[in-house]
């Protein structure tokens, strides 16, 4: 399992992109995606809602069991993945690439975010 570089990960197995314009992409980890299994519906939060950290903004479906999707910042949905909905299988065959879950403008960013190294030893 390989964790971009670039990304800051979550305890919840959530990864953010650095902001661009205020504004990071929020996906979940490979290693979150092969643990769910197939991933076969995904609830995403709308455009314009307010996210909290920490707290619980989706769900992602799979053959196995219904998992929530957790906020990694606090902020404002600008943008979700209607790719995703679509074709949950991108969450699984591509996490970190097309399987990107929303986009929000961050107001707050917990201190607790991961590097890829300390996600990498964390997810063991």
């Amino acid at each position: 399992m390989s964790n971009p570089q670039q990304l800051r990960y979550s305890k919840e197995h959530e990864w953010l992109s650095d902001a661009e314009d205020g504004v990071s992409t929020v996906g979940i980890t490979e290693h979150a995606a092969n643990a769910l299994g197939d991933v076969v519906f995904v609830q995403l939060p709308e455009v314009g809602d307010t996210v909290t950290a920490g707290e619980s903004c989706g769900e992602l479906e799979s053959t196995k069991s219904v998992s929530d999707l957790y906020a990694p910042v606090t902020g404002e949905i600008v943008a979700t993945n209607a790719d995703v909905v679509d074709d949950p299988s991108l969450v699984n065959s591509a996490p970190f690439e097309g399987g990107w879950l929303f986009k929000v403008r961050v107001t707050d960013e917990p201190g607790d975010l991961l590097s890829a190294d300390e996600y990498t030893a964390f997810a063991g």
